[in-house]
């Protein structure tokens, strides 16, 4: 793993770190913080595999695109699009006035992003 890719994978590990955190904090826990920082760490380690495989990921935050990315080098990636979507709505939707995540919400990113983050961590641990 090169200097630039753990570079991505500790940020990434951090997103977790605060996501794990907020989702702890009970009753006064941001459901909005959570989705946000789970996107953010299953995109960076997202980008970090694309760097491991050879690729320079676009300056997008879009997971569904990066998994059309993902596949394009690596033919046995797959994901379930539904999952990144859902994720996808932590890291623009929830952040603007109008649209709020709730708890069910903060739950099943944190569970996709549990996944995603174990998938990634095997892949891009040598």
């Amino acid at each position: 793993m090169n200097s630039v890719v753990k570079e991505w994978v500790a940020k990434a590990q951090d997103d977790f770190a605060v996501a794990s955190r907020e989702m702890r904090a009970g009753p006064r826990r941001s459901n909005d913080a959570v989705c946000f920082h789970a996107q953010q760490c299953v995109e960076k380690l997202m980008k970090a595999l694309l760097i491991q495989l050879g690729e320079c990921p676009p300056k997008k935050h879009d997971l569904v695109v990066l998994d059309s990315l993902l596949s394009a080098r690596d033919a046995s990636w797959t994901w379930n699009v539904t999952e990144l979507r859902l994720l996808n709505q932590g890291a623009v939707d929830y952040r603007y006035l109008g649209e709020g995540a709730e708890a069910a919400d903060a739950r099943e990113a944190m569970k996709y992003a549990r996944k995603l983050r174990k998938t990634l961590m095997s892949r891009l641990i040598p």
